[in-house]
């Protein structure tokens, strides 16, 4: 109920137009972040059980292969002629530490994991680790995993 007298101009009800324009704003910018968050490297690795997580930190290097065979680098998307260049340059500058971590979709032909692989190693790649996923429903018993749900324990056999 508005209260409104003939003298005065002023009105009791909330002018909704600034809130609404500004949720409008808003709106637009999650729509056109959201697929930006989302867009990269897509892949459903194979699934296993008993792995430890892996610490992807800066320092990693990781390969990547999506079900069409793209190659990504980091997550960015890479020709497929530019791997030997990028890798050589990024391993003849490390004295140690020249591991690559391969992560590729579980759908890929696996000839074009070895073609990777086989790239990698001419190339100054040392140890190649492949990146799984943990099968839903089981659970690590990896000592030093931090999703372990109890305490590995154990001696030596």
């Amino acid at each position: 109920m508005a209260i409104t007298t003939s003298s005065s101009s002023v009105q009791s009800s909330p002018n909704v137009t600034p809130m609404i324009d500004v949720m409008l704003v808003l709106l637009i910018i999650f729509m056109v972040v959201t697929p930006a968050l989302l867009a990269g490297f897509n892949a459903v690795p194979p699934q296993g059980v008993n792995l430890k997580d892996h610490p992807e930190d800066e320092r990693d290097q990781v390969l990547g292969l999506d079900a069409q065979g793209t190659y990504y680098l980091n997550k960015k998307p890479i020709r497929k002629d530019d791997l030997p260049q990028m890798l050589k340059s990024i391993y003849d500058a490390r004295t140690e530490d020249k591991i690559l971590y391969v992560k590729a979709h579980k759908d890929i032909e696996y000839s074009k994991v070895l073609d990777a692989l086989d790239v990698a190693t001419k190339n100054g790649v040392r140890v190649v680790g492949m990146i799984s996923e943990q099968r839903p429903g089981t659970q690590s018993t990896v000592a030093g995993d931090t999703r372990a749900k109890a305490p590995v324990t154990g001696g030596a056999h």
